[in-house]
């Protein structure tokens, strides 16, 4: 494939899809979960062991399924409910439908919680993004040049940008994991990105013909694609279980993960090396 030839139509899909997911984004907002809003936290020793589906078959016919459910402590027993504010008549009927299947139980006074700390986290996700940016700018345009760093950079944000469009679009729970998935996704692209960067720096050095600048970043990639593909196929292996066997509770995380991982071997092949060869084009033509 001549990745150089058709890269203003892959320009034109990765634009499409951003623009849809944010369009969405506007209109209908994130779905989020109990981690960006106020709930009511209720903490239980079951004094036995239990899986989340249990928990979730206990909680389903009051109306309450969606919750967010995490086990807690070493013992294995004690289980974390994140669900929606209850008054006390709710609360009541929780703790009684907990009790009916798990008699033994001890239960902690249960907390209202407000979103704050998940403000505080996407603030310190956020902050830590630009830091990450400006470290990985820094550290390529040392190793690479600034160009490389700055289309790695356009790349990372176009894969944030699909993911949380995908998010947007299908309406997907947005919790804290989700935040976790998108700083994981952000180191993961950048790996790939900066082993297709190195292989058109190696070429350029061996080089005698600058002239023919399209055709050694398509030889680059092609010597590259493989090992990426390679490497994607295997993570997807791993996440794509978690998603599939994961529970509900783990899915938000998997499927950013699995979407994350898509498009970051999609940018780190189509999007960041055309950005530096047309960066690097008008260059020549400037000076020409």
């Amino acid at each position: 494939m001549n990745i150089i030839a058709l890269r203003k139509r892959f320009y034109g899909l990765s634009l499409l899809l951003i623009a849809i997911g944010l369009v969405t984004l506007l209109l209908r907002g994130f779905n989020l979960g109990i981690d960006f809003k106020s709930g009511t936290i209720i903490e239980l020793d079951l004094k036995e062991s239990f899986t989340t589906g249990e928990v979730r078959e206990v909680l389903k016919p009051l109306g309450l399924e969606s919750s967010s459910i995490r086990s807690f402590g070493t013992s294995g027993t004690e289980v974390e409910v994140r669900t929606e504010i209850l008054d006390e008549a709710k609360l009541g009927e929780v703790l009684d439908a907990f009790r009916a299947k798990w008699p033994n139980l001890t239960s902690q006074i249960p907390a209202q919680v407000d979103p704050v700390f998940s403000v505080e986290l996407v603030k310190q996700a956020l902050m830590a993004l630009a830091l990450a940016a400006v470290g990985m700018v820094i550290y390529i345009s040392w190793r690479f040049e600034f160009k490389f760093a700055i289309s790695a950079i356009v790349a990372l944000l176009h894969d944030v940008l699909l993911v949380v469009g995908v998010f947007a679009v299908f309406q997907i729970e947005v919790n804290s994991e989700f935040i976790a998935a998108i700083l994981t996704i952000v180191g993961y692209s950048i790996n790939d990105t900066i082993v297709i960067f190195d292989r058109i720096r190696e070429n350029l050095q061996q080089s005698k013909r600058r002239s023919d600048l399209g055709e050694l970043v398509n030889r680059s990639v092609q010597q590259s694609i493989s090992r990426t593909i390679s490497t994607s196929i295997t993570t997807l292996l791993a996440i794509g279980s978690i998603l599939l066997l994961g529970g509900v509770t783990l899915r938000p995380l998997a499927t950013a993960m699995v979407v994350g991982i898509v498009v970051g071997t999609y940018s780190s092949i189509f999007i960041a090396s055309p950005i530096w060869y047309d960066w690097k084009l008008r260059e020549q033509t400037q000076r020409s």
